[in-house]
């Protein structure tokens, strides 16, 4: 007997896939000219993959979408060496790829507890600067989520493919006679008696020349990248016949 959960749909409810964000490094201290003291250097930005993250709840938590780490501490008498400063961590979802505006790829984050540096925090003043802080890094980045699931639903749209999911989980996708009914990714879990449980995503229909962005094009191409296995959905007059894809993505 298999039980099935919605946990997963409630995770990835109202799916966000890309998000725009601005982090900025802080700028370093200034340095102690007359006793030679050096400033502190800036807090860096990092990412932190979080199992418990969309970029959903990000975009409602964070509405400036601005991440700034703090300033490095002026050196002093009291202090030569001014204290570091403070990093700022942001959480974001598994299976994150992360581009600047230019297309830059700074790195990906594949899985929960990852880490990427994304702004540099600046040097502190010292002999070197002439006892003047620099600032730090400031980037525009792209995070770009491609879903990550056991199995993942592909045919040409009307195929049926919200209709099994709705079937074999508690998902509730949207269902119509017409095309494009699925314009993002779905997800249901369904879980077996010996508590082992897979992960399936209904994803927008495929057509030919997808590849070419056509459809949903690259949104869907980008989607099955890290999809374990496909499940071809083939309608057939009025049955549907099911076939399992032999090989796995990688």
């Amino acid at each position: 007997m298999v039980r099935l959960s919605r946990a997963l749909l409630r995770t990835y409810g109202r799916f966000i896939d890309d998000l725009r964000i601005y982090v900025k490094g802080g700028a370093g201290g200034m340095g102690h000219a007359r006793l030679g003291g050096e400033g502190g250097k800036g807090g860096d930005v990092w990412l932190v993959a979080h199992r418990n993250v969309t970029l959903k709840r990000m975009k409602d938590r964070y509405p400036s979408k601005r991440f700034v780490a703090g300033p490095g501490a002026n050196s002093s008498i009291a202090a030569l060496k001014g204290a570091k400063g403070k990093d700022c961590a942001v959480n974001v979802p598994p299976g994150i790829s992360v581009t600047t505006d230019h297309g830059e790829l700074l790195g990906e984050l594949n899985k929960a507890g990852d880490k990427l540096l994304v702004a540099h925090g600046g040097m502190g003043g010292c002999v070197a600067t002439n006892f003047f802080p620099s600032k730090g890094q400031v980037h525009m980045i792209h995070l770009d989520l491609k879903l990550i699931a056991d199995v993942g639903l592909v045919g040409f749209p009307n195929a049926g493919k919200s209709s099994l999911l709705t079937r074999i989980s508690h998902a509730t996708p949207q269902i119509a006679d017409y095309a494009f009914t699925t314009i993002k990714p779905e997800l249901g879990t369904v879980m077996y008696a010996d508590h082992k449980q897979i992960t399936v995503a209904d994803l927008p229909g495929l057509i030919e020349g997808a590849h070419a962005n056509k459809g949903r094009g690259h949104k869907f191409l980008k989607h099955i990248e890290r999809t374990k296995l496909l499940l071809f959905v083939v309608r057939a007059h009025t049955c549907m016949c099911f076939f399992l894809s032999l090989g796995c993505l990688i």
